[in-house]
């Protein structure tokens, strides 16, 4: 600002300049170097990111209408019941979170719109949000163009990694390799290939077959549907026909609706043919129907059945805010766990800055509700244990095989010697 030459204004002016300088001359600071109230969150010399006063806003952002709707309405709840309790913990720099919820409406371009919007007009700390790999993959070059972070909880299909995202969710390696490799152990080598028609299933669905060449599997068939189609008649005659020893299944959405019910009305039963889900949990098993689906086989990282002090708490607390009915599942407890992992690395930085956040998230461990997760700093994944599930008469899932410890994250594949990408 260009200095003026005081003496030539009103002497009130004089005296009303002359407060404001004192009371402004000073820089106004907190013991955690918080912007002052009101102040615009991201500018400035200083400036933490979402800090305005005594909280801090965080951004949440997941389909809450459209197709993908059946899953991630979940996922923004817990995510909900985790800043409840940082809330309740103390908060993050001793201020209270706030949250900046939006709607990405399962449409791709809305979750690029809904991103730039919470960052760069809302100016929040952090995001939390996203389930396909296509919602994940639009909203990347826009945290990317304008430096903030994204907290994305769903396992996907790997060779990526981002500086301004942290996958809370399974790595290839964490989920489709331990749901191959349990299928090979089964005598399951014939496999058809059933999935939505986007980035997620087809790039899985390349992996699964170079898997499959090199470990003395069949690829019957690869099939690819519309995300949220509904008729599956032509491709249940189809697998029918092919008579594979299972599907891998990668349907999200409500496609899995319609996909179950007229796999049971064919006939096709789980002992015949189980189909392996990589994308149903609790939450679609029961909008898909328990009877349809009972005795399928899911690969994920956690179930609401896993047996740690830290689920039990997890689930309770659940329940508790949404109802004794209500079930918990894999990318719910992702979200939870991204929620208290950046509120530990906030803390720790003691500032909301992206950048020294990303510092001191580097090998932070949480006791999460699945078990003991850390951080991997290079590739901003977690170590996560793999674990094979068999949906149950109750709607839950019953693990029956686990990988004996964390799995280090290996998103490009790098260790295993039939990967070529």
């Amino acid at each position: 600002m260009k200095h003026r030459r005081y003496e030539l204004l009103p002497v009130a002016l004089l005296c009303v300049l002359a407060l404001v300088a004192s009371a402004c001359g000073k820089k106004a600071t907190t013991s955690t170097g918080a912007t002052p109230t009101g102040t615009a969150s991201g500018g400035g010399s200083g400036a933490m990111p979402g800090v305005v006063g005594a909280i801090i806003k965080v951004g949440d952002l997941h389909s809450l209408s459209g197709t993908m709707a059946i899953s991630e309405v979940a996922v923004k709840n817990a995510e909900l019941l985790a800043i409840d309790e940082v809330n309740a913990a103390g908060g993050v720099l001793g201020k209270q979170l706030q949250v900046v919820t939006q709607d990405g409406a399962s449409d791709w371009p809305t979750f690029a719109e809904k991103a730039k919007q919470l960052i760069t007009v809302d100016k929040v700390a952090t995001v939390f949000g996203g389930w396909t790999s296509a919602s994940r993959k639009a909203m990347l070059p826009v945290f990317e163009q304008y430096k903030g972070l994204l907290w994305y909880p769903v396992q996907y299909e790997g060779l990526e990694s981002s500086p301004d995202i942290y996958y809370t969710g399974a790595t290839t390696n964490q989920q489709i390799i331990p749901g191959l490799e349990y299928l090979k152990a089964q005598g399951k080598t014939k496999l058809f290939l059933l999935g939505s028609d986007y980035v997620f299933p087809r790039t899985a669905n390349k992996e699964i077959k170079a898997y499959a060449a090199a470990n003395g599997m069949t690829i019957v068939d690869e099939q690819y549907t519309p995300l949220g189609s509904t008729e599956f008649g032509t491709l249940v005659n189809k697998i029918a026909a092919d008579k594979p020893d299972a599907v891998f299944n990668t349907l999200n959405g409500d496609s899995n609706v319609a996909f179950f019910k007229q796999l049971k009305g064919a006939g096709i039963t789980p002992q015949q043919m189980p189909v392996l889900s990589v994308s149903i949990a609790e939450q679609e098993v029961a909008g898909i129907g328990i009877q349809n689906i009972v005795g399928q086989l899911t690969a994920w990282n956690y179930y609401q059945t896993t047996n740690t002090p830290e689920n039990a708490k997890f689930v309770a607390a659940y329940k508790a805010k949404y109802g004794a009915n209500q079930t918990v599942d894999d990318p719910m407890e992702a979200g939870y766990t991204a929620v208290h992992l950046w509120a530990m690395a906030a803390n720790k930085a003691q500032s909301t800055d992206v950048a020294a956040v990303r510092a001191a998230a580097a090998g932070l461990t949480f006791a999460a509700p699945e078990g003991t997760v850390t951080i991997d700093g290079p590739t901003q994944h977690l170590y996560k244990t793999a674990r094979i599930g068999v949906i149950g008469a109750d709607g839950l899932i019953t693990e029956v095989s686990s990988s004996p410890q964390p799995i280090k994250p290996d998103p490009y594949l790098k260790s295993y010697t039939w990967w070529k990408g």
